[in-house]
């Protein structure tokens, strides 16, 4: 890449950096005044991709133009807040700014956009771009549609996913095995990753679990974790803590794993695109760059769920068995039970709450949490050699019961920065209102998606506080006018939201017994 000096005279001017507090979501932005000099000068574009330049370090972004010089006058270059963090400037630096060379894997690029299968090359020139932020929003949208409406073969899926797992840092954790759970999403609560990581690092095996804050869920497990210990630590400390307590839940956004993979979740996310094939890339390339050797993945299935038929969940488990083999992943796909919201909590408060009442033991603990967590811990403790095929189940099962894990989650709770939390009167939100049974009769169906979506108007999980109660499940007899769940929100105006969403739907549908679906899930 060429250095500002290498171009034009008129890129050689400095200009002042100036922060401009805007969240652009994983996308470098760069303002410039319509007056500037450099912008007359160079015959900018809104839009264009341009270089940022200071102290030997270089950034691209896509340059906005502005006229209000309350935001940067013709002396100054503003830059996005994901932008300037990665310069790494102080706020009024000298910075220089110039055209940015197109990215080269455009031509590959055009090709898949023509329906064309791409070679293992064409992915790792695309993937690098990407993590590089040559690429432009279009241009990345792009990408995405031309991947979802061709789909991905299986070998394309592996190369994107060997090439995302090579851009950015690669863990090396120094023993064999490591061992790590995702779930594909879109089951509200599902905090199970909070109680295997300390049943499994209770039994000895290296848990090092780093997970992503919510960006469309009412939580993450990140955001979760947050309300019992900080996530959100230096690289250095983490492994340290690893490696003292075998596990650790962490946050991570900054552990610069799969950096394309969090550049196209930009893209992804808004347009509602979660193809098969960028779905496995997505997840492997995060295990396998964050030194995992084996991977228990959870595959829910139900009529609100992401997955809908157990035929679409073999044909999602057979690519993921493919290309973790392909990249060296020991995997054991699960598919599991996703008719409803698993515990009892939607929300970073309610959730924690759940979680800690299972490890505690306690009387009000949510079954199926505590049930589905045990049956995956025990999946993933047969990882270890020296543990029989199906005896994974007793052992987690007598390390939960016995008080080990909850001693392993409060050893890892207070080496993270444990913060005050008590799950018997957890930080609720303070503003509340039930729904209630329109009738008598029988739970046959929860909506899973409605309920996110009620307990995100709400104000989950920016609100730690806000979200929604379950008071009954699936099967549960209920009679008219008896609540069904409650919503916490913290202002009146998320309150609002959140009724009109109930009033749209409530999530919940009355009717006889025999209306239940059964589904048969394996363990």
């Amino acid at each position: 890449m060429k250095s500002p000096a290498d171009k034009s005279p008129n890129t050689t001017k400095q200009l002042a950096l100036k922060r401009v507090g805007i969240d652009t979501y994983h996308e470098n932005v760069a303002y410039l005044h319509r007056d500037c000099e450099i912008y007359r000068a160079e015959g900018f574009q809104a839009l264009a991709k341009v270089e940022i330049a200071a102290n030997g370090k270089h950034i691209l972004a896509s340059l906005n133009v502005v006229d209000d010089a309350n935001i940067v006058n013709g002396q100054q270059l503003g830059l996005s807040e994901e932008a300037f963090s990665l310069l790494g400037v102080p706020d009024g630096g000298a910075v220089t700014v110039s055209p940015a060379e197109p990215p080269h894997s455009i031509p590959a690029l055009h090709r898949k956009i023509a329906g064309e299968r791409l070679t293992r090359d064409d992915f790792a020139h695309i993937v690098k771009d990407i993590a590089a932020h040559r690429y432009s929003k279009i241009e990345l949208t792009a990408f995405v549609v031309a991947c979802n409406q061709g789909e991905l073969d299986r070998e394309e899926v592996f190369f994107l996913s060997d090439a995302m797992s090579k851009v950015g840092r690669k863990l090396d954790w120094q023993e064999h095995p490591v061992v790590d759970k995702h779930c594909i999403g879109g089951i509200p609560g599902n905090r199970t990753s909070m109680l295997l990581v300390p049943i499994v690092a209770a039994h000895g095996m290296l848990c090092p679990k780093t997970s992503s804050r919510a960006i469309t869920s009412p939580a993450g497990t990140a955001d979760t974790m947050e309300l019992l210990a900080a996530v959100d630590m230096p690289f250095e400390q983490l492994t340290e803590i690893v490696h003292r307590h075998r596990g650790c839940l962490a946050w991570g956004g900054t552990s610069d794993l799969s950096p394309a993979d969090d550049v196209l979740i930009s893209v992804e996310r808004p347009l509602s695109i979660d193809s098969p094939g960028q779905m496995v890339a997505s997840i492997l390339s995060k295990k396998v760059a964050a030194g995992s050797s084996h991977l228990l993945l959870d595959i829910p299935i139900g009529p609100t769920a992401k997955v809908r038929s157990m035929p679409e969940a073999q044909r999602l488990r057979k690519l993921f068995e493919f290309v973790a083999k392909r990249m060296g992943l020991t995997i054991d796909v699960v598919i599991t039970d996703g008719r409803q919201p698993i515990g009892n909590g939607i929300g970073p408060a309610l959730e924690a709450r759940d979680v800690m009442r299972v490890l505690q033991n306690h009387p009000k603990a949510p079954n199926d949490l505590r049930q589905k967590s045990l049956r995956l811990a025990g999946r993933m403790l047969e990882f270890d050699p020296d543990v029989r095929g199906g005896d994974g189940f007793g052992i987690a099962r007598d390390i939960l019961d016995s008080g080990r894990a909850l001693e392993k989650m409060q050893a890892i709770m207070e080496a993270q920065g444990q913060r005050d939390f008590d799950p018997e009167n957890p930080p609720l939100s303070p503003l509340s209102f039930d729904i209630v049974a329109p009738e008598s009769g029988t739970v046959v169906a929860i909506d899973n998606i409605q309920l996110a979506r009620i307990a995100r108007s709400a104000g989950a999980p920016r609100a730690k506080g806000s979200g929604v109660d379950l008071l009954v499940k699936l099967g549960d007899t209920v009679v008219a006018g008896q609540p069904l769940y409650r919503v916490y929100a913290a202002y009146p105006t998320e309150l609002t939201f959140a009724r009109q969403a109930c009033e749209r739907s409530s999530g919940y549908r009355i009717g006889d017994a025999s209306q239940l679906l059964s589904l048969h899930v394996e363990y």
